[in-house]
């Protein structure tokens, strides 16, 4: 295990200490009373996807579906790491954010609010790209030949699906209010849709 495979080890114990302590809220609000609940694929399976890139993120931490660390790589694998450490660090808060609203599921709650404040004020699934952009990092960090093609192929499609998903459940439940909110945010990325 090298130094970048170190750094990364610590950054991603932080990582799910942070989003387990912010998952306990979500947890707490799937057994209590929801307003709408769709059925869907997109309840579990990227979650599950998501599950199993960190197996296999764990598992390049030991150099496992990994390319040969060459000299030539250092900086690629640096900036890698650098972006899985924001990223991660974005996610976090883009969960805090919001607050009771929180759900590991596509639901609205009872009472629910919509979130238009910090990130979520430029950015309507902050926590979306933040984990995919977040997956991507470590993969590169780790040069990881499972991790990267996994989260551009699989996990990146099924995040834009379960978003939209939610959107459409918004939207029905906030009416204007959420059409209005549309207007003056962007989809997942900043200044784009």
């Amino acid at each position: 295990m090298d130094a970048i495979n170190i750094i990364s080890l610590v950054a991603l114990v932080f990582s799910v200490f942070a989003n387990s302590a912010t998952a306990k809220g979500g947890l707490k609000g799937a057994v209590t009373k929801n307003e709408k609940k769709p059925k869907t694929y997109l309840q579990k399976i990227p979650l599950n996807t998501s599950a199993l890139i960190l197996v296999l993120q764990i598992l390049g931490l030991f150099q496992i579906g990994t390319l040969d660390y060459a000299d030539n790589l250092l900086p690629i694998r640096i900036i890698g790491l650098l972006v899985f450490i924001i990223f991660s660090w974005l996610q976090v808060r883009s969960f805090k954010n919001l607050k009771g609203n929180y759900s590991q599921e596509i639901v609205i709650k009872k009472n629910h609010q919509l979130v238009t404040t910090g990130m979520h004020k430029m950015v309507r699934h902050p926590q979306y790209i933040s984990q995919i952009i977040s997956d991507l990092g470590l993969g590169i960090a780790l040069c990881s030949f499972l991790v990267v093609p996994l989260v551009l192929l699989v996990e990146l499609p099924l995040f834009i699906l379960r978003a939209k998903k939610e959107e459409e459940i918004l939207n029905k439940y906030f009416g204007e209010k959420y059409i209005e909110y549309k207007k003056k945010s962007s989809f997942m990325i900043p200044f784009i849709g």
